[in-house]
């Protein structure tokens, strides 16, 4: 199986950080990763204990997938609270057919009733995954997310490094952009609707 290429998706981050980014089309404001990374099919699991395949439950949506942590300081609660504006902006025939899906990279902390009270403070809706680390890098690695270094975990205070990243999966299963750090929300609500009409 070939998997999104991690170079393009680490040039898309330069990119982001050093200057204008290359825009996907005058229409979008996301950045583009080429070739057009496929929707993983991994199975993690969701704060309800359910087994979650992460294709065949965004079938047909616009799935946004991020790998994060809920003691993250900055980058992670920014990021779900961009998203969640963008889908309070957006019309409800838009926001129907989009699913946010937040998988953890830090399990041991994470437990399911901590992802899922902190999800809930910016969509109840939003999908929250965890699962063995190992389940984890194998998610990472079929998004062509980057892999973080190890932590040393030292008591309950640590951070993790992450990618912070989303891919955005349209109805035809490829991520036709991607969004770095520093995309505002009024970006995402932008490029939903014109993500969505991206069929197979």
């Amino acid at each position: 199986m070939r998997f999104p290429s991690v170079a393009l998706l680490a040039a898309a981050l330069a990119a982001a950080g050093c200057g204008a980014p290359r825009h996907a089309a005058p229409a979008l404001d996301g950045l583009v990763p080429d070739p057009l990374p496929a929707k993983p099919a991994f199975m993690l699991t969701d704060t309800s204990g359910r087994p979650f395949a992460f294709a065949a439950a965004t079938r047909g949506k616009l799935a946004y997938l991020y790998f994060g942590y809920t003691h993250c300081p900055n980058a992670c609660p920014a990021t779900m609270g961009d998203l969640s504006y963008a889908l309070h902006h957006v019309p409800p025939a838009v926001r129907r057919q989009v699913e946010v899906v937040f998988v953890t990279v830090d399990p041991r902390r994470d437990t399911p009733p901590v992802l899922r009270r902190w999800l809930g403070h910016y969509g109840r809706w939003f999908v929250g995954l965890t699962g063995s680390e190992r389940q984890i890098e194998t998610a990472e690695r079929e998004a062509g997310v980057p892999l973080a270094p190890p932590e040393r975990q030292q008591g309950a205070s640590y951070a993790v490094q992450h990618a912070s990243i989303v891919l955005a999966y349209s109805p035809d299963g490829l991520a036709h952009v991607v969004y770095t750090q520093g995309f505002s929300g009024q970006a995402y609500a932008h490029d939903m609707p014109l993500l969505l009409a991206k069929h197979g």
